[in-house]
């Protein structure tokens, strides 16, 4: 998070964005009413439960509202135009 960004749809914002931490909760849900019936952990996931493998921070343009992962924003703010 300690390199500079810029903005690759806008490509003039280097300075004002939004850092979006992820934190995925693992449930399971009633398929017909939505309810939750049960939470998990990462130490009590069933075998058949995929624990999440994404990013942790999304980042968004906060002149464009651009969301994407941080690794386009660190891509384009290393390059100079």
């Amino acid at each position: 998070m300690n390199t500079p960004y810029r903005c690759p749809s806008c490509r003039t914002n280097r300075s004002r964005f939004n850092i979006i931490e992820q934190v995925p909760h693992s449930v399971k849900k009633h398929p017909q009413t939505g309810q939750i019936l049960e939470e998990y952990t990462s130490e009590t996931l069933s075998p058949f439960h995929t624990p999440y493998k994404g990013p942790l921070y999304k980042v968004q343009c906060a002149i464009c509202g651009l969301i994407q992962d941080e690794q386009p924003f660190i891509q384009f703010g290393q390059n100079q135009l």
